[in-house]
């Protein structure tokens, strides 16, 4: 096996052992940061909520809670108001979701699901629990899921909440006495819960991946030609023509000419020993002949 061929086995082995060094964190890192992003979108979507709610808990509601006929106005209730928003947001990407998920609700639309429900009791169970991330399969790929509690933390909440008695005539007679009553203060009763799709991201970050690993192999492919030009020009080239002037001198040959590699290398050394040897072995062959 020729020298070249030797350097070449040893350069790849280099090259596929860092490469497979190198693609699992890498690979790693563009997943974490593409959850990173998705996560921060879902953070946004609750914040959004969170301001449209407090925005129509102040300036909203107190103008048009109940109208001047006695009639209950939905759309100034918080909740409402942040989901109502949200289901625009959701029609035109219909991917996102946001939901006011409470285990008893007023509005049966609100009624959690059964992953739902396993969210608001996680929260139950675990009062210093503030914030829940998860991952979860859909119909369109993965999905990440941000939930927060929601805890009665309000005597405002009780007015309508609480028990029917209690409740606006004007709620009862839309949303009836059967749902949305036992509250208790500081309860946790539902959950904010934000899901964001991850296809898109996931799929970028592939894309970021396969790029980083195309632009490592071109660079090794760069090096490889440039290492094996200098190992060309640098060492094969003299070592051959050294070894066919031995193999000249060795035959018989004395009217080869001497091979001077310029410089203070390893191969000018060595051509320098090679031609010392054969003025050597030139006069001693001449000493034998007289």
């Amino acid at each position: 096996m020729k020298i070249r061929t030797k350097f070449n086995l040893a350069i790849l082995g280099v090259f596929v052992v860092g490469l497979a060094g190198t693609a699992v964190p890498l690979q790693q890192v563009q997943e974490d940061e593409a959850r990173a992003e998705v996560l921060q979108d879902a953070r946004i979507m609750i914040a959004a909520a969170d301001a449209i709610r407090d925005y129509t808990d102040k300036e909203i509601f107190p103008l048009t809670g109940i109208d001047k006929n006695g009639k209950f106005v939905a759309q100034a209730i918080p909740f409402y108001a942040a989901v109502t928003n949200f289901q625009r947001v959701h029609k035109q990407y219909p991917d996102y979701s946001y939901r006011e998920a409470t285990l008893n609700p007023t509005n049966p639309i609100d009624r959690a699901t059964d992953w739902e429900s396993d969210l608001i009791n996680n929260f139950r169970d675990r009062p210093t629990l503030t914030e829940f991330v998860g991952e979860r399969q859909t119909p369109t790929g993965p999905s990440l899921t941000l939930a927060e509690p929601i805890k009665v933390d309000a005597e405002d909440c009780l007015t309508c909440h609480s028990t029917p008695a209690r409740a606006p005539q004007a709620q009862l007679a839309v949303y009836g006495s059967a749902n949305g009553f036992g509250w208790q203060m500081n309860e946790i009763v539902g959950a904010h819960v934000v899901s964001v799709p991850m296809s898109v991201p996931l799929a970028k970050a592939r894309t970021s991946f396969i790029t980083y690993m195309l632009i490592l192999a071109a660079v090794f492919l760069v090096m490889t030609l440039v290492l094996n030009f200098l190992l060309h020009f640098v060492v094969t080239k003299p070592v051959v023509r050294i070894a066919g002037i031995a193999e000249q001198v060795s035959l018989g040959n004395e009217n080869v000419e001497e091979f001077e590699a310029k410089g203070n290398d390893e191969i000018a050394s060595l051509s320098q020993s090679f031609n010392r040897m054969r003025r050597s072995l030139e006069s001693a062959m001449k000493m034998l002949g007289n």
